[in-house]
């Protein structure tokens, strides 16, 4: 079996050019996972074929990532707007970064939004491979009725619903073909030496060695060839799929290219592992393409045995019950198969890193709606980022709350759904709560005295202490000058530990941070002073302290790596100057042509206004990832509104 994936923007026509070559010599398989990714298998040419059709959301970005891992090829389906080239920037990114053949289609070319070259160049803006031409539209006006082929200077007239027609090259189109086929045949030349004497001695090249020679280096991925139709009519369909059927490369290749980037030697990468979900009463699908034949149930995979072997569409058992190299199956009751990875018989190996997701940016706690599911709910969601690497799953600090981290909200309603239908775990969502600390902005003494009398042994302390601002980042930090034995050296730990759980909430109902505390002297009684006692003079003395010692409100700052389209940098200054952040500068991304890689400094609360702000200024391409930097003093107005909410929050409970 060959695989590929077409993926690219959302209304693009991914999903209609996908039916329409699994209906070109036969009736395809089709079906579709919880995650938006279709798998539609079919023959063509005497093979059987797979297709992966991958979600169109950017939010869903991290599905094509995996899809690639399973593919020989790709076909990247793209506008005829030159203005929405960018569009495609994210997958263009991706497909450079995982090394895969990629066809490039321009779909919809019966509505044409703009001339061919000007959409070829402005992707060429976001690809380090050469997108080369191998059509040119034929048009009558405004209206495209065909295509004319370069290497073999034939010219083919759209029939609806019916295979095109071969036609002469209109004369008024002889001269735009001959200059795109000159600029065709220099950019192969620059891969193949014989080509390149011939074109300087002048000869015309023979036809089939000019096919021979776009063959290789596409397998080689040295270029991206362009092909053009639409897939609602049928237009240019059966050209694109002979092109993958005799210039894409087979599953050898892709399994050499998956070792040579993974810690894992191409003889021992017996499969991929490169999708799952979950199934209500069926539990966890693993989609897998093997690299070697008899892969069957109960052959030791990643150091286990492999569950049933499914179709993939029909969840049947796979007819001849072992897949073969090249094929892509379903297996349940195989949990303990990562996903994405490389699978050898003993042992599974992470994917490469550029199938990774983008940080999700996105934060919301998640409310069960009953006791019952608030027991699942944990369990629940370790399950669901197992299958979906673009969620993290962490606890809010303070309440021990369920905090999910997602791409965005159409990622978030998704996830919410899968909760409910599959595992029957109903929630809310609302926004975290913001993570502030507080300080003090002078120094304080401070001399406490712990006595209880409760009939036998007595509890005495007696310390004196001075409470002083530490510098920003310093931490708490405990000092000791007492002299003469006043408080035995056995009993100063207690006073430091007291002084710390004091820390744990300041004046302001907050934790305190960047404070210093030195015990100078005190006082203790030979039976009455104890550990237990010290500790309680140290955490109520500094608690005294602090109160004296003008807190101050502290914000977290974060520290942001944008990652954004050059075209977009420049609206990013005013959006983070909108946010009272700092905008640190940015530099070209190495990575990634086209790409530019933003760093400011934004405060905490600004975060999640950020990632839809983003989201609106760059049509849904921008990422950014967060680390934290410092906490900052905070004054005015909107400190007091914070304080004032954080004591009604206390107050409640």
């Amino acid at each position: 079996m060959r695989c590929f994936t077409v993926l690219g923007p959302s209304q693009t026509g991914k999903s209609t050019l996908v039916d329409k070559l699994g209906s070109l010599e036969g009736s395809p398989r089709k079906s579709v996972s919880p995650y938006g990714l279709g798998l539609t298998e079919f023959e063509f040419g005497g093979e059987a074929w797979c297709a992966l059709d991958t979600p169109g959301s950017g939010e869903a970005i991290a599905h094509a990532h995996h899809a690639l891992l399973a593919s020989d090829a790709c076909i990247l389906c793209v506008s005829t707007n030159p203005d929405e080239a960018v569009l495609a920037a994210p997958y263009l990114r991706a497909i450079e970064a995982s090394g895969t053949p990629c066809i490039l289609f321009v779909n919809k070319m019966d509505e044409p939004r703009g001339r061919l070259r000007d959409v070829v160049a402005a992707l060429q803006d976001y690809s380090n491979h050469t997108l080369i031409l191998r059509q040119i539209p034929i048009r009558e006006g405004d209206k495209i009725v065909g295509s004319c082929d370069l290497i073999s200077e034939r010219a083919w007239r759209y029939r609806e619903g019916q295979p095109s027609s071969l036609i002469e090259i209109p004369p008024d189109l002889i001269e735009r073909e001959h200059e795109a086929r000159a600029e065709l045949l220099e950019h192969l030349s620059e891969f193949d030496d014989w080509l390149l004497e011939e074109l300087i001695e002048d000869r015309e090249p023979a036809t089939n060695a000019v096919y021979a020679i776009s063959s290789r280096v596409l397998r080689e991925n040295r270029i991206i060839p362009v092909l053009v139709g639409a897939a609602s009519h049928s237009n240019g369909i059966m050209r694109l799929m002979k092109a993958l059927r005799h210039e894409a490369p087979q599953a050898d290749v892709l399994r050499k290219r998956l070792s040579a980037a993974g810690s894992i030697s191409e003889s021992a990468l017996v499969a991929v592992g490169f999708h799952a979900y979950h199934r209500q009463n069926v539990g966890k699908t693993i989609l897998v393409r093997a690299f070697t034949d008899g892969l069957k149930q109960g052959t030791m995979l990643a150091g286990a045995r492999l569950g049933p072997v499914q179709d993939p569409g029909t969840g049947k058992p796979i007819a001849s019950g072992a897949a073969s190299a090249g094929d892509v199956f379903a297996t349940v009751k195989s949990d303990h198969l990562p996903v994405p990875s490389l699978l050898g018989t003993d042992a599974a190996v992470d994917a490469p890193n550029w199938t990774n997701a983008p940080t999700p940016m996105m934060e919301r706690i998640l409310v069960p709606s009953s006791e019952r599911d608030e027991t699942k709910l944990s369990e629940t969601l370790a399950k669901l980022a197992e299958t979906d690497r673009g969620i993290k799953v962490a606890q809010e600090e303070g309440t021990g709350a369920q905090l999910i981290s997602s791409q965005g909200p159409v990622h978030l309603r998704d996830i919410c759904r899968t909760l409910a239908e599959v595992f029957h775990v109903d929630v809310s969502e609302k926004p975290p709560s913001p993570v502030y600390r507080e300080t003090i902005s002078k120094s304080s003494d401070v001399h406490y005295r712990h006595r209880k009398q409760t009939g036998g042994a007595g509890q005495f302390a007696d310390v004196k202490l001075s409470v002083r601002p530490n510098g920003r980042g310093e931490g708490f930090s405990f000092a000791e000058t007492v002299k003469g034995g006043a408080v035995p050296r056995n009993f100063i730990p207690a006073v430091e530990a007291g002084a710390r759980e004091a820390m744990d909430k300041g004046p302001l109902g907050l934790r305190v941070i960047d404070v210093g505390v030195t015990l100078t002297d005190g006082q203790h009684h030979s039976v009455d002073s104890s550990e237990f006692a010290f500790r309680a003079a140290g955490k109520m003395g500094v608690r005294d302290a602090l109160a004296q010692a003008s807190s101050v409100l502290m914000q977290p700052i974060y520290r942001v790596e944008i990652k954004i389209p050059s075209i977009y940098s420049g609206s990013l200054v005013p959006i983070i100057s909108s946010f009272k952040g700092q905008v640190l500068g940015f530099d070209r991304d190495d990575k990634a042509k086209g790409w530019d890689i933003f760093r400011a400094l934004i405060p905490g609360s600004a975060l999640d206004e950020l990632a839809r702000t983003l989201r609106s200024a760059t049509q849904g391409i921008g990422t950014f990832a967060k680390t934290f930097d410092h906490f900052e003093e905070m004054y005015g107005k909107e400190a007091d509104a914070i304080i004032q909410a954080q004591g009604a929050h206390a107050n409640e409970h």
